[in-house]
């Protein structure tokens, strides 16, 4: 077995993220405001008031941020072997994120992603690349954090659970759209070794496939049924919830306004991990979380805004009012 001295290692898809910042488009939205469309122009040119040109995907972000955080992290990525993908490495190399695990796709081109931005929400454009997933030897990292990948997955998935089952590697799962089609069974044996599993509420409801409509705390304790550890819904600006099979936690979205939404999802689950890996309390991971997924919306893009350790500690002493509260149920 090959030993790497890694605390976190993130899996999933990099992309290139190319974000247009648009304000001449219109959202409609059905009575209950539940099911929005972002309308533009037929056959127009629409003005783009801005173009940024990064590196993203939902591991990515993870593994700058664990970065960031303190946490030593190596990332298992696939990329073309093109300029892109040399872009990627080269960001992986600046930030400090091992690039041990990443392999090239001699035959295929790097992911890509344009990010549509207006009144601070995104809308994203996907295309992802068919890849032939392989894990690679990751060593005993303290975490895995699994995201977000493409089709053909299942390979992986199970190469994944062979290497966690028997072992006290700690998992963060953060299902993306291939993995949420799967289906709950196909996903439930990575599920149930699972130390911190993060969906927002209607991943929730999809995922518990339930006829009738749950609220959060209910979503929370069926996800747990499966959850080894600590089952996480969020829910935008209403705030996140958290059940370890013992006690619940709410905490509110901070109010700071958003700039541009890329990434919180991704920062709050970064910073759950961190704090609980630094010896923080579930409680106290919603926080950092919170603030983590807080301080990225400042800025256009997953990176700009992603906190260093430092800088968490003191927003989290500045802020002692921003605490989770316990729900009773």
């Amino acid at each position: 077995m090959t030993e790497h001295n890694f605390d976190i290692v993130s899996i999933g898809d990099t992309t290139q993220d190319v974000f247009i910042g648009i304000d001449d488009a219109s959202v409609l939205c059905d009575i209950d405001k539940e099911n929005c469309m972002l309308t533009l122009r037929y056959a127009d040119k629409i003005p783009v008031t801005s173009v940024d040109d990064l590196i993203g995907g939902n591991a990515s972000n993870n593994a700058i941020g664990s970065r960031r955080l303190g946490l030593r992290s190596a990332i298992y990525t696939i990329v073309g072997d093109d300029a892109v993908g040399e872009a990627i490495e080269k960001t992986y190399d600046r930030e400090g994120v091992g690039s041990n695990f990443i392999q090239v796709d001699t035959k295929r081109g790097s992911n890509y992603s344009a990010i549509l931005n207006f009144r601070a929400e995104r809308t994203i454009l996907v295309y992802h690349e068919k890849r032939e997933y392989d894990l690679p030897d990751i060593g005993d990292p303290e975490w895995v954090y699994l995201t977000s990948v493409g089709e053909g997955h299942e390979g992986m998935h199970a190469q994944l659970l062979e290497k966690l089952t028997g072992t006290n590697i700690k998992l963060g799962f953060n299902p993306g759209t291939h993995q949420l089609k799967a289906g709950f069974d196909t996903l439930k044996p990575l599920i149930a070794l699972t130390d911190a599993f993060f969906v927002n509420k209607e991943e929730a409801q999809l995922l518990v496939n339930n006829n009738q409509p749950l609220d959060v705390p209910e979503l929370c304790k069926k996800l747990k049924e499966t959850v080894r550890g600590v089952a996480v819904v969020t829910d935008g600006m209403n705030g996140s919830w958290a059940y370890d099979g013992e006690k619940m936690f709410h905490q509110d979205a901070h109010p700071l306004p958003p700039v541009e939404r890329t990434g919180a999802g991704d920062s709050y689950g970064t910073a759950f991990i961190s704090a609980l890996y630094h010896g923080k309390s579930f409680a106290d991971a919603l926080t950092w979380g919170s603030l983590n997924g807080a301080s990225v919306v400042q800025y256009v893009g997953p990176h700009a805004g992603l906190l260093t350790k430092e800088q968490m500690e003191t927003w989290h002493a500045a802020e002692p009012e921003f605490r989770p509260e316990e729900v009773t149920f």
